[in-house]
């Protein structure tokens, strides 16, 4: 990573331009009119990447050092895939507070927050409480970024199988960040028929070790179906398995899923059902892993919804415009659309565009745009 001028800087008129004392009549056009920052600073086009090194990947809490190249790379991705710029930061706190107290006063150096890493339940609260206090876009791609890939993968999965969101019974493993975001995009995108299990069985309000967040999740899913019981029992006759928590599921649980059923398993590097098993019971597979077909790919979704985002000066990353990020996905597949293509390749040119288009039209629609 580098930080590059995008003019040149070759002479002394060149120099009294990007310095002194050229640049004072920015700051005073800025300081006499704050939104002019929108068009004579980098700030718009950039996006802090957050981390406190809680949850890195599949290593756990490694710390803000050890976390600074996900960050970096991260950063590099967003330029790459969306065009925009983006400054990784690792803190060196674990305290809620005062990593809300961070975020909030280094925010007007950005045009939006992406937090990243953040264990759970604490990120849940952080994100929450940095959208309540700021107004420019702030996004937990371990949550939302994963939840719109996986529902434009499960989107282009129910029109094979023939299936419709109102009938579709879905199970999801892990009630964490990912878990707990996918289950509400599903819900926000019209499933009824959902189960949210973590590592004592099904989410449901008769239980009395519920955080906040899963008691929430219980009242929208398991308490509106009546399911109850361990992962084991809500797969009987399930049609999709997604699986964000790690672990193994026993292949005879897997093997009493409905017939033409559908498994994401999205742990890295890790799936909580290998392909080779899920092959054997159902039509549509998906992992998190780039050596098999079907990726469930964050980068198909973040820098396109942040593009599109920044190019309306959004105030917030509404649930509208993660909806339009995952149909413009989906609907990219095409006439391509096949068992082992349900989502577009990172690499298809149409992607980061398409996402944020429909994104920014998305905010518009949600009157978040300020342009």
């Amino acid at each position: 990573m580098e930080v590059r001028s995008t003019v040149g800087l070759d002479s002394r008129d060149d120099l009294s331009l990007a310095y002194t004392p050229g640049v004072a009549q920015v700051c005073e056009a800025i300081a006499e009119d704050p939104s002019l920052s929108r068009h004579y600073t980098w700030v718009p086009n950039t996006v802090a990447v957050v981390t406190d090194g809680t949850a890195v990947l599949g290593l756990g809490d490694i710390g803000p050092a050890a976390a600074m190249p996900v960050m970096e790379g991260k950063a590099v991705l967003f330029k790459a895939f969306g065009g925009v710029d983006a400054v990784p930061i690792c803190l060196d706190t674990t305290d809620v507070e005062e990593i809300i107290e961070t975020v909030a006063r280094l925010a007007p150096s950005f045009g939006g927050i992406n937090l990243e890493d953040i264990s759970a339940p604490r990120c849940f609260e952080i994100e929450d409480r940095l959208k309540e206090r700021l107004d420019i876009p702030v996004f937990h791609d371990d949550q939302h970024g994963t939840a719109v890939v996986a529902l434009a993968a499960l989107t282009n999965a129910l029109t094979l199988t023939g299936r419709s969101t109102e009938s579709t019974r879905v199970v999801i493993s892990g009630a964490g960040a990912a878990g707990v975001a996918v289950a509400r995009i599903l819900l926000e995108a019209g499933i009824k028929d959902l189960a949210v299990t973590d590592r004592k069985g099904v989410l449901h309000s008769g239980r009395g070790d519920l955080t906040p967040v899963k008691r929430g999740l219980a009242a929208l899913t398991a308490d509106q179906t009546g399911r109850s019981g361990t992962l084991s029992d809500v797969l009987d006759g399930a049609d999709v398995y997604i699986g964000v928590s790690g672990g193994t599921v026993p292949e005879e649980d897997v093997a009493r899923m409905a017939e033409e059923s559908i498994i994401f398993g999205l742990a890295n590097p890790v799936p909580e059902v290998h392909p080779d098993v899920a092959h054997k019971y159902a039509r549509i597979v998906a992992t998190g892993r780039s050596d098999f077909p079907n990726q469930i790919n964050n980068v198909l979704a973040f820098p396109g919804i942040f593009r599109g985002a920044l190019d309306v000066h959004a105030t917030a990353i509404t649930e509208g415009m993660k909806i339009a990020a995952a149909t413009a996905l989906a609907g990219l597949v095409g006439d391509d659309l096949a068992d082992d293509m349900i989502v577009p390749s990172p690499f298809d040119p149409r992607v980061g565009e398409s996402v944020s288009s429909a994104v920014a039209e998305a905010a518009r629609q949600d009157g978040v745009a300020r342009d």
